[in-house]
């Protein structure tokens, strides 16, 4: 971004010595203002591209909340074959969402009652097939997947909020590197499980980067926790752990603040925040 050249207070070649220095003072605000300007946008646009990604978690929560409680008022618990129903509404999402490899409902154990904890998962293939996500879930077996220590679960679990997890290497579905974006599926303040998508990191960082690179300095995407999801920094690289500023305060307030020399913007409506290095 350039810097303003224009004089803000009297006409060019009449200005005194405290002119001058007003003048200074006008353009370094000017300039100032020009950046937060420039980060606010970054940071919406951003929070733009993952917002499509929270519209498929929004459609299945929704889906998944209004079959459960339809199976509840009927008097039962439910079981896995009432969840083969959200089926369609998957397979629909991972065909339209370009950044979505995979989606669906993961239950709290305990909540269906055949089986002790369930995935209803499903995911796209290289070749754009999509296929289920098979995973052994009786907590019996060495083999077991307890997806509950997951931020992608506890969090919504926890604070009854949707989150951003990652990114982190996704050995329950992909073995890729990987963002899960999910949401709280509750039914009368019961929280029942969470409905997600993953994103691969690499899909994300081929949207995000360009828009970062646009920034005077160096630029990174952070969780709540800290975790850098994308990044011009190379001291901070995607995956690193970014310590110091409280992130999820400035999600919580919504608000931009700057600690040391870091700029921090919350992304609109996504929670992510936005950190610039004003070197």
């Amino acid at each position: 971004m350039r810097r303003s050249t224009a004089p803000c207070g009297p006409a060019a070649g009449t200005l005194d010595a405290a002119a001058e220095d007003a003048a200074a003072t006008c353009t370094a605000g000017d300039y100032a203002a020009g950046e937060d300007a420039a980060e606010k946008d970054v940071a919406a646009r951003v929070g733009g591209a993952l917002e499509a990604v929270f519209d498929a978690v929004a459609q299945t929560r929704a889906d998944t909340a209004a079959l459960l409680a339809r199976v509840i008022a009927q008097g039962r618990r439910p079981v896995t074959a009432d969840l083969a129903a959200l089926r369609p509404g998957l397979h629909l999402r991972l065909s339209r969402q370009e950044l979505v490899s995979g989606v669906g409902f993961v239950a709290a154990p305990g909540m269906l009652a055949d089986v002790p904890a369930w995935l209803e998962w499903w995911q796209s293939d290289a070749d754009g097939d999509v296929r289920p996500l098979l995973l052994d879930l009786d907590p019996r077996t060495s083999a077991y997947s307890d997806y509950t220590h997951w931020d992608w679960f506890a969090l919504p679990r926890d604070t009854g909020r949707r989150a951003v997890a990652g990114p982190y290497v996704d050995y329950l579905c992909s073995d890729e590197y990987s963002l899960t974006l999910s949401a709280p599926v509750e039914v009368a303040g019961r929280f029942l499980g969470v409905a997600a998508a993953d994103v691969y990191l690499r899909h994300f960082e081929a949207a995000a980067l360009p828009l970062l690179r646009e920034l005077p300095g160096p630029a990174r995407l952070v969780n709540a926790r800290g975790r850098v999801a994308a990044s011009t920094d190379p001291g901070q690289l995607a995956g690193a752990l970014a310590k110091g500023p409280d992130f999820a305060s400035v999600l919580t307030t919504g608000r931009p603040d700057v600690v040391g020399r870091l700029r921090l913007t919350p992304c609109r409506g996504v929670p992510l925040v936005l950190a610039v290095d004003r070197r």
